[in-house]
């Protein structure tokens, strides 16, 4: 399911067929490390998975270690549209990061 909603987002950019997810760690004002989500481009460096059925994942680095062992997910929020979930991959407990 995943995958079908990173297609419809990106079948509407026009722009490049290189379009894809791009996930991005940035630092709140805390210090902490949070995900950043756009549609863009991959950049130098950037680690591009690419599903069957099309969509792209572009990670740039920090991003790609972080999501290492995670598996990406959508489910509905409370108004029922998709809302991409993060969950740790089954099987990862007790692996180091």
């Amino acid at each position: 399911m995943a995958a079908e909603v990173i297609n419809e987002l990106t079948g509407q950019s026009t722009a490049t067929d290189d379009i894809g997810l791009r996930f991005a760690l940035a630092a709140d004002n805390n210090s902490q490390s949070a995900l950043e989500l756009s549609l863009s481009e991959p950049v130098d460096g950037d680690e591009v998975v690419a599903a069957p059925a099309g969509a792209k994942v572009i990670m740039e680095p920090a991003a790609a270690q972080f999501l290492d062992d995670k598996v990406l997910d959508v489910r509905q929020d409370d108004e029922g549209n998709p809302a991409f979930a993060i969950a740790r991959q089954e099987g990862q407990e007790g692996q180091p990061a």
